[in-house]
């Protein structure tokens, strides 16, 4: 796929992402729009291919969500985002209605991405947490849409070191007519339909369009923001004033805003759930002790 493509449909976009992974994704495209030989590298724009496959704890499902999040893959990749959310949903609602789980946790490593899909994903886990324990353990970036994701878990860990926050939603455009001028690139744009080519990257944006797209930007942030404060059991008011306005929060910090409920590892938080395979001669000796009281 031509990088100008793929640059203009990521331009367009609604994106619920840490700034910085967004504005890295959006240079590295841009540098390469007009290079055609770099044509084949769009997979660059996804370190991490980590795919959520859910592995069993005894009663406990261990889910990862590694990743760039996308509904599904990016055009004319053969392969998708780090967490491709139609597919992880498919993969709670099993584990939510499979009888032997008797807990989901979530593994979460996510800047988050694209606003598309995330609603989706994000109802699944507050259904499924209404039927069984989820846990959401941030391990160690929960993200903006990662975030959104994570609000609708019955509990929310964060690891010592780790990050939740950024929430906001934002479309980045860039105007790159100059850098095609000065490359003696001419491009026409032809179409039918009046808004048909609005919000291409080779000019800058008419006031009509910025306002059109600012009203996307603000109806989702508003699903954002009213899922957060559902999940978190808060109102609105709280999540805009209290959790960061598009600030990301350590550990610390997000466990006094309210933003998680406990502070713990992965094995931390898988101890709590798994129970133990053996037992010690201390457990057994105290376990009998106990047996021979309650006969007297």
């Amino acid at each position: 796929m031509p990088f100008g493509y793929l640059l203009s449909w990521v331009a367009n976009q609604l994106w619920a992402m840490e700034p910085e992974k967004a504005d890295e994704i959006l240079s590295f495209l841009l540098s390469r729009a007009t290079d055609p030989a770099n044509s084949k590298q769009a997979a660059k724009i996804h370190p991490s291919r980590e795919r959520s496959v859910a592995r069993a704890e005894g009663k406990v499902t261990l889910i990862p969500m590694f990743g760039v999040m996308g509904q599904r893959r990016l055009p004319g990749e053969s392969t998708g985002p780090g967490v491709q959310t139609e597919a992880l949903g498919r993969i709670i609602d099993d584990k939510a209605a499979d009888n032997r789980v008797k807990t989901i946790i979530l593994q979460i490593d996510s800047p988050g991405g694209t606003v598309e899909g995330t609603a989706e994903l994000a109802a699944k886990v507050a259904a499924a947490s209404d039927r069984k324990p989820v846990i959401a353990q941030v391990d160690s970036l929960a993200a903006s849409a990662a975030y959104w994701v994570a609000s609708q878990a019955s509990e929310i860990a964060i690891t010592p070191g780790g990050q939740v926050g950024s929430i906001g939603v934002r479309m980045m455009h860039q105007d790159i007519s100059g850098q095609l001028e000065q490359e003696g690139i001419k491009v026409e744009m032809l179409s039918a339909g009046k808004y048909k080519t609005e919000g291409h990257p080779f000019g800058a944006l008419s006031d009509e369009t910025r306002e059109h797209f600012q009203d996307q930007i603000n109806d989702a942030y508003r699903d954002f923001v009213g899922a957060v404060a559902s999940g978190r059991g808060v109102s609105t008011g709280v999540v805009e004033e209290s959790y960061g306005q598009g600030r990301v929060f350590l550990a610390k910090q997000a466990l006094k805003a309210g933003m998680v409920d406990r502070i713990a590892t992965l094995d931390q938080t898988l101890a709590r759930f798994v129970a133990p395979q053996t037992v010690t001669t201390q457990q057994r000796r105290a376990r009998a002790a106990q047996a021979i009281a309650r006969t007297k």
